[in-house]
């Protein structure tokens, strides 16, 4: 026995079937790996069919990440496809989609829907992963004493419980946030990307044109400065962050500073007022990175000068005499 009491790696039941077919074999694994390399040596499935994917009977999703795979209820049934096979359908589902209709039924029935999810939770807790944030949300709004009797659990657990799934509904949310600002930034990206032919093509027609005149609307045309100086990425942040001076670069504050604050508030759809304060937080901003900057500069110079102070030139004399 090793020392230490080394605990044995938990298995999970599996029921495992080559694609296509109806028979199928009951396996335990602690790994994604793990079952895939039984699957081979039961299914007899040679190693010019390898290397073989593994499905979900019931639609076809393709399992390659451990961590999901641990995440599955147990019984869980996987069709095994081999290198040159492709996965189909036989209108059958996994043991615990079939009770999730079941339970669904119950919810339509009963009318309390966290009941049915307390029991999910209690038979096994990974099915919090499968459950929508309509369902968390469902249990985090229960009373703790009500959903500790559904659970058979004492009122101090329950409440861990409902705050873990809590963490569980804020970590989702914060995620949809991400991907939201990735789609805006990846989105302002492809647009200017397309306005920077554009703009060239329109750079190389003025001077094309030579001498033309160009004549000027002043305030009576539809605006003084139809667009601003700043680049997408910029005005992404700025709409983006809380505090968006922190996180931009010093020539993108200067921009900003010089900006006409018309075309800025236009272009951010903003008041006046808003506007107006953005400008002042990043020229404060601006203001202090300089001084940072120069007092950096006369640490430098003051540290150079220690080390490079020359000898009087006395003294020198006064070695050579001796």
């Amino acid at each position: 026995m090793a020392e230490g009491g080394s605990r044995l790696p938990l298995l999970k039941q599996c029921l495992i079937r080559r694609t296509g077919q109806q028979e199928q074999l009951g396996v335990a694994a602690s790994s994604l790996q793990e079952l895939k390399r039984k699957a081979c040596h039961l299914l007899a499935i040679d190693l010019a069919s390898q290397p073989v994917t593994l499905v979900l009977a019931e639609d076809g999703t393709i399992i390659e990440d451990n961590d999901y795979f641990l995440c599955l209820p147990q019984n869980t049934k996987f069709e095994v496809v081999a290198k040159n096979e492709k996965w189909t359908s036989t209108g059958e589902g996994t043991t615990w989609l079939e009770e999730e209709i079941t339970n669904k039924t119950e919810v339509d029935t009963s009318g309390e829907k966290w009941k049915v999810l307390a029991r999910q939770l209690k038979n096994d807790l990974s099915t919090i992963v499968l459950m929508s944030e309509e369902d968390l949300q469902e249990l985090v709004d229960v009373p703790c004493s009500d959903l500790a009797g559904e659970l058979a659990e004492n009122p101090l657990q329950t409440q861990r419980l409902q705050a873990s799934l809590q963490e569980t509904l804020d970590r989702r949310e914060e995620e949809r946030r991400s991907r939201q600002l990735l789609k805006l930034y990846l989105q302002a990206i492809k647009k200017e990307d397309q306005a920077t032919p554009t703009a060239q093509a329109s750079e190389a027609e003025k001077k094309s044109g030579g001498g033309t005149d160009t004549v000027d609307l002043g305030s009576s045309g539809p605006s003084s400065v139809e667009r601003t100086r700043l680049s997408a990425c910029v005005v992404a942040v700025l709409k983006e962050k809380p505090a968006p001076e922190l996180s931009l670069a010093s020539q993108d504050l200067e921009l900003i500073c010089k900006e006409d604050s018309e075309a800025l508030s236009r272009t951010l759809r903003w008041d006046k007022h808003k506007t107006e304060s953005l400008k002042e937080a990043c020229g404060q901003e601006l203001s202090r990175r300089l001084q940072q900057f120069h007092s950096l500069n006369s640490l430098r110079n003051i540290s150079k000068g220690k080390k490079k102070l020359p000898e009087p030139e006395g003294r020198l004399r006064s070695k050579r005499r001796k």
